[in-house]
């Protein structure tokens, strides 16, 4: 399981909501590149890197600090964040994203994010399937659709896509524990033939994101079978340390 710590940015520094409400908003660094850096020196070989601001005014904001992390550490980075048209991508991917997340635009422009899949392939665009109630959540939180979780995943994954970061906003930046049962639900329910045509289909990769508080938590969620982890706040607020997380993936690559 990869371990993928988050880095929030508002006005360029490195912040954290709780549950996507802007009015949480908490700084903890001014310089995300800083706290980049610190991530790689721990043996972290993975970022999420969200774009807050671009996720409020609906195009890619913050390029330029992705640009300095990703040409200044070897990091690879998933960018999301107010991503809406091929020019948001083009930015992003020429700013150095090695993937991309979907998330608002798989809900409002179904056509466009299909056509991102095809056009740069499953392994660079990731579905961010954020939920609240078990219903999908867009622009960057603030609305509720009427669409269900688990069968709007099953409907991208027929269409190829490969990764799926999926946050139960309830539970984001609560440091209360990750929404375990959800995650085991979405695995099984994504894992055999797809709807219809009885054909087996590749297994989503399944990113858990929110309320990761403690590090026991981890291997609870590599033994669900979850391709990843992104853990923001427990990082920020010490409760999980860069050193257990250097251990971890040591162990990991041993095995």
């Amino acid at each position: 399981m990869r371990i993928i710590p988050a880095i929030d940015i508002i006005e360029g520094k490195c912040v954290r909501l709780s549950k996507g409400d802007y009015d949480t908003k908490k700084i903890y660094n001014e310089n995300p590149l800083e706290v980049a850096k610190n991530f790689e020196a721990h043996g972290i070989e993975h970022l999420h890197l969200v774009d807050l601001d671009g996720a409020k005014s609906n195009h890619i904001v913050n390029h330029k600090i992705l640009e300095q992390i990703a040409s200044k550490t070897a990091l690879k980075i998933d960018f999301g964040g107010g991503l809406k048209s091929d020019e948001d991508l083009r930015i992003a991917f020429e700013s150095g994203a090695d993937q991309i997340t979907g998330g608002s635009i798989a809900v409002k422009d179904p056509e466009i994010f299909k056509s991102w899949i095809e056009k740069f392939g499953s392994e660079k665009i990731i579905l961010g399937a954020d939920a609240n109630n078990e219903k999908i959540a867009v622009s960057g939180w603030q609305e509720e659709s009427e669409l269900e979780l688990i069968p709007f995943i099953q409907e991208y994954q027929k269409e190829g896509v490969q990764y799926v970061i999926c946050t139960d906003i309830s539970k984001d930046g609560m440091l209360e524990g990750p929404a375990f049962e959800l995650y085991k639900r979405i695995l099984k329910e994504t894992s055999g033939p797809s709807a219809g045509d009885g054909k087996d289909q590749e297994p989503i990769r399944l990113i858990a994101s929110g309320g990761i508080s403690e590090f026991d938590e981890l291997p609870k969620l590599a033994e669900l079978g979850c391709e990843g982890t992104i853990i923001g706040k427990a990082i920020y607020e010490g409760r999980i340390q860069l050193k257990q997380l250097e251990k971890f993936i040591l162990q990991k690559d041993n095995f």
